[in-house]
């Protein structure tokens, strides 16, 4: 359990890391190209994620992310410039560190929850932890949900700005 708490902490750094280099790339490839270079430039398929699951300590738990890159048509127009490149390679990073923080912080939960983690036995497990849990990906998938909103949004006013 201590080994999935510090993998969560590692990956909670790396992605923090991960995303601020994405946002300064995007910053510089928004001054070289405008506002709505991003939106002409980015691809029309979707990153794929699939999670791995395994069992330690009889307690079922996320083990790894495998990732899956979208990929750009042909038809599709690729980044104006270097900068905008670099941001979309940076953002893969810092989505695929995101999904591994998950994994490792959703593990870290679950196995501190195991009837086998200090000082827990099932009804507690079952009595808080669960619903907890459950409280805390609907939160999450609300925030994800308002952040795509927010991106669609986004994209919309940079066409409208960019004259397209």
């Amino acid at each position: 359990m201590r080994a999935a708490r510090g993998a969560a902490r590692a990956g909670g750094r790396v992605w923090r890391k991960r995303l601020a280099e994405a946002e300064t790339w995007l910053v510089r490839g928004v001054i070289l190209g405008g506002e709505s270079a991003p939106l002409r430039s980015a691809p029309a398929d979707r990153a794929r994620v699939d999670v791995r699951w395994a069992v330690l300590m009889g307690m079922r738990h996320p083990a790894a992310v495998d990732w899956t890159d979208p990929v750009r048509g042909a038809a599709e127009q690729t980044p104006p410039s270097t900068a905008l490149a670099h941001a979309e390679t940076a953002y893969r990073a810092a989505l695929r560190a995101a999904a591994e923080l998950a994994v490792h912080g959703t593990a870290a939960d679950l196995l501190a929850a195991s009837p086998h983690g200090p000082g827990n036995g099932y009804a507690p497990c079952a009595a808080t932890a669960i619903p907890r849990l459950r409280d805390e990906l609907a939160t999450l998938e609300l925030a994800l949900e308002e952040s795509e909103h927010e991106e669609a949004v986004r994209r919309r006013w940079a066409a409208t700005r960019g004259g397209g």
